[in-house]
């Protein structure tokens, strides 16, 4: 069996306890959590004030004592400036797991680690989380494995679980956040002088940027602490020759990709080893936050391990593929695979092949045939074959595509790798896009078509789709977060191989303006073919405004209110129409001392006057807010 890696895994043994010893422990409350391999804390945002805080603690399933289980963990928020407490929590334990391998064959049995997670909900109140400085979670245990190799005094030496978080609001406005999420360790081990990897990469819900170094793990009392105490935390001490920026033997020694969070280390040295990790969270340019995590790494000295070997053939070519030579041309009728051999010179060897694009995205090229098999076993062949076929879509545009072709073993501890890289350029069949056209106003290219239609009038557009290459077309109509027959709206297609036509349309209704100031409509023309094109979108804003006037708003200026039938009172018949919510709500008309004299809610209002000649002023709303002013004046 094969394989190069390095597990992380714990060491130390209890060895046999003295029965008196034994006796005085049973007397002793428990006060060490030995033996702890590492952990790290989370904190996820739920909804208004409520987050989630977790704790995971990796837990030696073997040496440690199951007495040492704790059912609750203490922790504890202090802010980063100035260490103020802002509150004591108690995690209880909510799950208990192992940690997997990467390779279940090569379980150790000396070799066992416990996942165990403490969690709860917790409020961070916005008018407390405010500090610009930020915030800090911390949490103590005791004890770590006796017997870790590069560091003093492990057993006495617990750990510190730690993370940094912002304030929850940032200029008066709700700052959400949601720490990164290591991805979970497994229970894997090194072998001495072998190369070592592990993706230790997180997961960011905001989006945000994660950045990764080295850091030197944290330590925490001894015994059981009342309270979790303030920082600065205290750090191991590195064994001689040994510092953060090398914290286990090796060459190279441990090390993790600043921007991918893949950990390497090919270790020199068999034994147990500590190590930590930060993950720093950037948002726009500025550190928000960091998670810490600390785990151990077991070397031990393995069977010797070969790696496979591949090999990809091209066309009928019976030479080899020479990478960093040759390039592959895919093209419309040429075959798009590539057959690929592979082998390993070690006996009772299952081989994996894969494929893995490094430098384009889309459609993966398939694995066709044995992707996996067995060689250099009893009724085995020694090499195996396959065929890697490429979708006659890609398009490389010209550029120069690379495709790793992986083959991995079944080693332990973890698998050796043999890549082929594999240059290529793509051209799919030739496939004009189609082409989509409307009535519908003409637009700005960035932005949206606007449609304003009022209430009550019929609005009607055509659309129509063409596509040169004859192929089956298909026109639709989305709504964006809205029914279309709720609004008033309706489509009709009719679609066929190279052209397909629509027609809309809307009868605007106050029910169409109670959905939304704007209802969006997502026109889109799709093409049936081998290799499509992406579909041709149109958006457009549709508006309810307003009826139409069928009378000017011209308010009369002179009454003369003297009982002869004529221009007696102060009227205005031709007010804007009520219509949805945007309905005449009153007038109001003043002296020119701006003293009121009138006022009526009706729109068949009638003013004589005031019984006095002269200039008064009118202020006439509607439910929507809008308004008029205007003058009139009384001659007696």
């Amino acid at each position: 069996m094969k394989m190069v890696g390095v597990k992380l895994l714990l060491a130390g043994r209890w060895r046999p306890l003295l029965v008196l010893l034994g006796v005085w422990l049973l007397l002793v409350p428990a006060t060490r959590a030995t033996h702890i391999v590492g952990g790290e804390m989370e904190l996820q945002y739920k909804s208004g004030s409520t987050y989630t805080l977790v704790l995971n603690l990796y837990f030696d399933a073997i040496n440690g004592s199951p007495n040492a289980l704790d059912q609750q963990i203490r922790a504890a928020i202090f802010a980063k400036a100035t260490n103020q407490r802002m509150q004591d929590l108690l995690l209880p334990l909510v799950s208990n797991t192992f940690v997997n391998y990467t390779n279940p064959a090569c379980t150790q049995p000396s070799l066992s680690t416990r996942k165990l997670v403490y969690s709860r909900d917790i409020t961070l109140d916005a008018s407390q989380y405010t500090a610009a400085g930020g915030y800090y979670a911390a949490a103590e245990r005791c004890c770590r494995n006796n017997g870790i190799s590069n560091i003093t005094n492990s057993l006495t030496s617990g750990q510190t679980f730690y993370l940094e978080f912002p304030a929850v609001v940032r200029n008066g406005q709700p700052f959400r956040d949601s720490t990164p999420r290591i991805f979970p360790p497994l229970g894997d081990y090194a072998c001495v002088n072998e190369l070592f990897y592990y993706d230790f990469g997180g997961q960011d819900s905001d989006g945000d940027s994660l950045a990764y170094s080295m850091i030197t793990p944290l330590t925490a009392p001894q015994g059981t602490q009342a309270i979790t105490q303030a920082g600065p935390y205290g750090q191991v001490n590195w064994a001689a020759g040994l510092s953060e920026q090398q914290q286990i033997p090796g060459a190279p020694t441990i090390g993790i990709n600043a921007r991918t969070g893949r950990l390497t280390v090919r270790p020199s040295r068999v034994g147990l080893f500590v190590f930590g990790i930060r993950c720093e969270e950037y948002r726009r340019g500025e550190k928000i936050g960091e998670t810490r995590r600390d785990f151990q790494l077991f070397v031990l000295s393995c069977t010797p391990n070969t790696a496979p070997s591949a090999q990809v053939y091209t066309g009928s070519n019976s030479r080899a593929y020479r990478p960093g030579l040759d390039t592959l041309r895919i093209a419309p009728g040429q075959n798009p695979c590539v057959r690929v051999r592979f082998t390993d010179t070690d006996p009772t060897s299952r081989l994996t092949l894969s494929v893995r694009p490094v430098n384009f995205s889309g459609p993966v090229p398939t694995v066709v045939g044995t992707a996996t098999g067995l060689v250099r076993a009893a009724g085995s062949a020694d090499t195996l074959q396959a065929t890697v076929c490429f979708s006659p879509c890609l398009n490389s545009n010209g550029q120069v595509w690379l495709l790793d072709v992986l083959v991995a073993d079944n080693g332990c501890s973890l698998p050796k790798l043999d890549t082929v890289r594999l240059a290529f350029t793509a051209r799919p069949a030739p496939n004009a896009a189609p082409t989509l056209t409307a009535t519908f106003p003409a637009a700005d290219p960035a932005a949206a078509v606007l449609v304003k239609v009022p209430l009550g009038s019929l609005y009607t557009a055509q659309l129509l789709g063409a596509d040169s290459d004859r192929n089956p077309l298909v026109l639709s109509a989305t709504p964006q977060s809205f029914d279309l027959a709720a609004a008033g709206m309706e489509f009709n297609a009719q679609n066929g191989a190279g052209q397909a036509t629509g027609t809309f349309r809307w009868l605007p209704t106050c029910e169409a303006a109670q959905l939304g100031d704007e209802l969006t409509v997502q026109f889109q023309l799709q093409e049936t073919a081998d290799c499509p094109t992406a579909p041709r979108l149109l958006p457009v804003r549709f508006v309810v405004g307003p009826p139409v006037d069928t009378v000017a708003f011209s308010p009369p200026n002179i009454i003369t209110p003297n009982s002869d039938g004529k221009n007696d009172a102060f009227t205005i018949p031709s007010l804007p129409p009520d219509y949805c919510d945007a309905r005449f709500a009153g007038i109001k008309i003043y002296s020119r001392w701006g003293r009121e004299v009138f006022q009526s809610s009706e729109r068949t209002f009638r003013w004589g006057g005031a019984g006095a000649a002269g200039t008064y002023y009118y202020l006439i709303t509607f439910s929507n807010g809008r308004r008029y002013k205007g003058w009139v004046e009384v001659i007696q």
